[in-house]
C-alpha cells in the first residue's frame, strides 16, 4: 500500500506543475495523509526502526511537496 499510494504522488505533482492549477484538489486530505505517514513514522521508530521508515518519509516528503503547490498555486490563482 505504501509502494503504491507513494507511486500516485509524483504523477499528482507533476500534473499540478503542468497546469499550474489546483481544482478539485483537498489540502485537507493531503494534511490527513502526512499525519498518518508522520504516526506511521512514528510508531516505526518507536518499535523497530526498520526500512519502512524511509518509504513513510519519502512518501510525507512527496505528500507536502504536493501541499506547498497547492497553496502557491491556490494563492496565484485567486488574483
Amino acid at each position: 500500500m505504501l509502494f503504491c499510494f507513494g507511486f500516485s504522488w509524483p504523477f499528482a505533482i507533476a500534473k499540478t506543475l503542468r497546469a499550474k492549477r489546483v481544482d478539485g484538489k483537498s489540502p485537507m486530505f493531503e494534511i490527513i495523509v502526512i499525519v498518518g505517514y508522520l504516526f506511521g513514522i512514528a510508531s516505526h521508530l518507536i518499535s523497530d526502526r526498520s526500512w519502512v521508515t524511509w518509504v513513510y518519509l519519502a512518501d510525507t516528503t512527496l505528500v507536502a511537496t504536493d501541499l506547498s503547490l497547492y497553496f502557491h498555486y491556490a494563492r496565484k490563482n485567486r488574483i
